[in-house]
C-alpha cells in the first residue's frame, strides 16, 4: 500500500526572512492570517544606532548584527 505525505505548510521563522521591510511586512501578514500588517513608525534607536520598525501588530523589530530580524518589544 502506498502512502502519500502532504506537508501542510513550510514553516518559516522570523530569522529566516530577508532583512528588508517588504519581506518583514509579507511575513508578518502571512503570520496574521493574511490580515495586512503595516509599518507605523520607523526610527533610529539612540543606544544601538539601529533602525527600529514599529508595526501595526503592536511589536517593534530591528535587524541585528547577524543581519536577521529580531523582535525588540512592544509599545
Amino acid at each position: 500500500m502506498s502512502r502519500v505525505f502532504v506537508k501542510e505548510k513550510d514553516e518559516q521563522w522570523l530569522h529566516d526572512i530577508l532583512p528588508s521591510t517588504d519581506a518583514l511586512i509579507n511575513y508578518l501578514t502571512s503570520e496574521n492570517n493574511n490580515i495586512r500588517v503595516y509599518l507605523l513608525n520607523r526610527y533610529v534607536d539612540s543606544l544601538t544606532k539601529r533602525e527600529v520598525y514599529h508595526m501595526s501588530n503592536g511589536l517593534s523589530y530591528t535587524v541585528d548584527q547577524n543581519k536577521v530580524w529580531i523582535v525588540i518589544g512592544s509599545l
